[in-house]
C-alpha cells in the first residue's frame, strides 16, 4: 500500500511553490513525522514531513515548480517485502550502528585538529554517530545549539548550513560559467524590492548615536539579566524599545497607505530583519508596545532560532507596522535600508566604531553608530522623519528616558 505525499498550502493566494531540496534519497527508509523535503514559496520556506514510516519513492526533482496539492512522493508502508528492505537498509545505515553506542562522553577527532579532543556532548546516540561519520567538530555543534540536546535533525541542519556558507566558486582561468535557478522566494523578493523603488517616494535621513550608555548598562547588568531571564541583553532590544516610544510620539511613522486612505494602527508590530540560510526574512514582534526588554529579547531569540533552522512560517512574518534591520552584524558602517511594503518606514542599525567626537568643547573617543531612517515621503514629511530619528537617538543615549516615555524624569517630578 502506498501513501501519497502532497504539497500543503503555505497560505492564502499561493498556488505554486518550488521544490528546493530533498532531505532523503529515493528508496530510503523513513520514519513517521520525519522531515523529507524543503519547499520554497514566494513568502517563506517550510519542510514537509512523512505521515507514516516506510520506503519513500520520489516523483518530483529538486528545482521544479509545482502546484499546491500536487503529489511529490509516495510512501510504501512496511509490510512483507518492504519490511525486509527496511531491515536491510537499516542494517547497512549508520542509524543501526548508532543504537549500539552509549550516551557517555565520546572521543571525537576535531577537524582540522590533529589531536583527538574529548568533548562531553548532550546528544542522542544517533547524533553522536553522525558527528563521528561526518567529522563535525563537537565544539562547533555545541556552540551552535547551546544548552540543547543535539538530535539528528540538528546535525543535518548544521552541516547543510555550513556547506552553504563555505561554498566557493573555483576560478580556473577558463570561460565557463555556473548557472543556478533562482528560488521562488528570491524571485518574489526581487519583485517586491523593484516595486518599492518604483512605487514609493523613498528618502533616507541619517544621524549618529553615542552607544556608551547602552554599553555600560550591558556591562553592568548583563550577567544578572542572563541569570534572571536565560538570555543575554542585546542592542536590538534597546533599539526596539526606543522605536516604540518614538512611534507613540510620532504615530504617522507607524502609518501606511491603503489606496486613497491613510491607515494608522493603534498597535505597534515591529518587524526584525533576520538573516536566514536562504535569504533575509522579517519575523514580527506583535503588540511590541506591551513588551518589556526581557520579553523582546526572548521573542527575538525564538524567532532567530526559527529563521536559522528554516522554521519561520508565513504567520510569523505577517503584518508589521515598522521594521528594524541591522547591517552592523556584517560590518556595514552606513547604508540606506529599503522599505518593507506596505510599511512606510524602516530603521537601519550599523557597526559600532570608536570615533573622535566633541563633548563639552573637548575631543573624546566614543563608540558611535550611524543610524538611518528610510521613509515614504507620501506618508511622512521631512520634519516628522527627522524628529522621529532624533527622538530615537535621545532615547538610546539616555536609556532611562524610555521608562518615562521620553519625558525628562526631573520635569515629571516637578510637574513641569
Amino acid at each position: 500500500m502506498a501513501t501519497e505525499i502532497k504539497v500543503p498550502s503555505p497560505g492564502e493566494s499561493i498556488t505554486q511553490v518550488q521544490l528546493a531540496k530533498w532531505l532523503v534519497a529515493d528508496g530510503e527508509a523513513v520514519e513517521k513525522d520525519q522531515e523529507i523535503v524543503e519547499i520554497d514559496s514566494d513568502k517563506a520556506s517550510f519542510p514537509v514531513t512523512t505521515p507514516e514510516e516506510g520506503i519513500i519513492r520520489i516523483m518530483v526533482q529538486e528545482g521544479e515548480t509545482i502546484a499546491v496539492g500536487a503529489v511529490i512522493a509516495t510512501i510504501e508502508t512496511m509490510t512483507g517485502a518492504n519490511q525486509k528492505a527496511k531491515n536491510k537498509l537499516q542494517d547497512e545505515s549508520p542509524s543501526a550502528r548508532a543504537q549500539e553506542s552509549t550516551p557517555s562522553p565520546v572521543h571525537i577527532a576535531a577537524v582540522p585538529a590533529v589531536e583527538p579532543v574529548t568533548v562531553s556532548l548532550h546528544a542522542s546516540p544517533l547524533a553522536r554517530r553522525i558527528i563521528e561519520d561526518k567529522k563535525v567538530d563537537p565544539r562547533e555543534i555545541t556552540q551552535a545549539f547551546p544548552g540543547k540536546k543535539i538530535t539528528r535533525k540538528d546535525i543535518a541542519s548544521f552541516v547543510s548550513q555550513k556547506k552553504e556558507n563555505t561554498a566557493t566558486i573555483a576560478f580556473t582561468g577558463t570561460r565557463e560559467v555556473d548557472r543556478k535557478k533562482l528560488t521562488t522566494l528570491r524571485l518574489k523578493l526581487g519583485e517586491r524590492l523593484v516595486s518599492v523603488k518604483n512605487q514609493t517616494a523613498m528618502l533616507t535621513t541619517f544621524n549618529e548615536v553615542n552607544m556608551q550608555g547602552i554599553m555600560k548598562i550591558r556591562e553592568k547588568y548583563g550577567d544578572l539579566f542572563k541569570n534572571r531571564f536565560g538570555v543575554g541583553v542585546g542592542f536590538m532590544s534597546f533599539f526596539t524599545k526606543a522605536v516604540i516610544v518614538a512611534l507613540k510620539e510620532f504615530p504617522q511613522v507607524n502609518s501606511m497607505l491603503d489606496g486613497d486612505e491613510l491607515v494608522t494602527p493603534r498597535f505597534i508590530d515591529i518587524g526584525i530583519a533576520v538573516s536566514a540560510p536562504k535569504g533575509l526574512v522579517v519575523p514580527v514582534l506583535r503588540n511590541a508596545e506591551m513588551m518589556s526588554v526581557a520579553e523582546i529579547e526572548l521573542k527575538i531569540k525564538e524567532l532567530a532560532v526559527k529563521a536559522r533552522d528554516n522554521k519561520i512560517t508565513i504567520d510569523d512574518m505577517k503584518g508589521g507596522t515598522f521594521t528594524i534591520t541591522n547591517g552592523g552584524v556584517f560590518g556595514s558602517l552606513m547604508s540606506t535600508p529599503i522599505l518593507n511594503p506596505p510599511q512606510s518606514a524602516i530603521l537601519g542599525m550599523h557597526k559600532i566604531q570608536e570615533r573622535p567626537i566633541a563633548v563639552n568643547g573637548q575631543v573624546v573617543i566614543a563608540p558611535m553608530m550611524y543610524i538611518a531612517l528610510s521613509y515614504d515621503h507620501r506618508v511622512i514629511d521631512g520634519r516628522e522623519s527627522v524628529s522621529f530619528l532624533v527622538k530615537v537617538k535621545e532615547l538610546l543615549e539616555e536609556p532611562a528616558l524610555m521608562l518615562t516615555e521620553g519625558m525628562d524624569p526631573v520635569k515629571l517630578l516637578l510637574d513641569l
